[in-house]
């Protein structure tokens, strides 16, 4: 059973003893009800809501700093706040109040429904995506993984190799332009090939989802534009070696071949591929297959 979404609702005594209440424990919310501003701060870090509602129909300069001090905590500024305002209230200063959204009083409560509803998944999705590279993150690629089962689509992970000593070697500022590179090579490769999924785990993992006719096509694409971007980022001695030196885990200096790009790519529409682990192990084990040649290959599950 999912767990009801938490609401706090803020404001005057009349507020939260209303309608209010009683209309989102109707909808299956869990609501606590906050009338006493002093002890506000207090109940949010003892347990934080999924959602606050704060009542600025009413002039309460409290009600201000209350928000403003929610939305300064890097921990409880990812918290939604509605807030509810005057029908002909236009005296918000927006800067000031620091809101994600606002409902207008009296309360049209289908329309408040939504905007709840749409606060929580506006937060699920900036949270998952990956801030380098904008793409979905985790939980949108498990999502897109367990969509893609029983069908006849490819999940394709997608691993840099040798980009950690790059990423020593040359500072992070360069290794994460690498990763927005290959995040935006994986991007429009996919998009050119009629559209699909592509995802940021983390790191130089990234996966990607189209259909299984399309997928090795795609991949020749990715490590084709992947090739010419490494080009670009060694000097001529370096590429004329093909290996750059970096220091090691150990400490010690080390020549690591130029980067280049594995691909596992997992055919879904097999009895065997039933949930998400099975995907994920068995692209580890191609990964390993296609590291071990030294250039940047795919390698694609024969098994049925």
């Amino acid at each position: 059973m999912a767990t009801a979404i938490r609401i706090t609702v803020i404001g005057p005594t009349q507020t939260v003893s209303s309608t209010l209440v009683i209309r989102l424990q109707s909808k299956g919310y869990q609501v606590s009800a906050l009338s006493n501003l002093a002890a506000t701060m207090g109940v949010i870090y003892s347990d934080p809501p999924d959602i606050l509602i704060v009542d600025l129909s009413q002039p309460l300069p409290e009600m201000n700093t209350v928000i403003r001090k929610i939305k300064e905590d890097c921990y409880f500024s990812s918290i939604p706040v509605l807030g509810l305002i005057g029908e002909h209230d236009d005296s918000i200063d927006w800067e000031d109040t620091a809101l994600d959204d606002f409902i207008v009083v009296p309360i049209n409560y289908p329309e408040l429904f939504c905007r709840i509803s749409l606060s929580l998944c506006r937060i699920q999705r900036v949270f998952d995506n990956n801030p380098l590279t904008r793409l979905p993150g985790n939980t949108s690629v498990h999502q897109a993984i367990e969509k893609a089962l029983g069908h006849p689509m490819a999940v394709c992970y997608v691993d840099i190799n040798n980009f950690k000593p790059y990423n020593d070697m040359y500072g992070f500022s360069r290794g994460d332009e690498v990763l927005r590179m290959i995040g935006r090579i994986m991007f429009n490769a996919v998009k050119g090939s009629g559209g699909g999924f592509t995802g940021h785990i983390g790191g130089d993992d990234f996966v990607f989802i189209v259909p299984m006719e399309k997928a090795e096509a795609v991949c020749t694409t990715i490590i084709g534009h992947f090739t010419a971007l490494v080009a670009d980022i060694f000097d001529e001695r370096e590429k004329d070696l093909g290996y750059y030196i970096a220091t090691n885990r150990k400490g010690q200096e080390e020549k690591f071949p130029l980067m280049g790009i594995a691909i596992a790519v997992v055919p879904t529409d097999s009895a065997r591929m039933n949930h998400f682990g099975k995907v994920a192990q068995v692209a580890a084990e191609l990964k390993k297959q296609a590291k071990r040649s030294g250039e940047s290959c795919y390698v694609v599950d024969q098994r049925k």
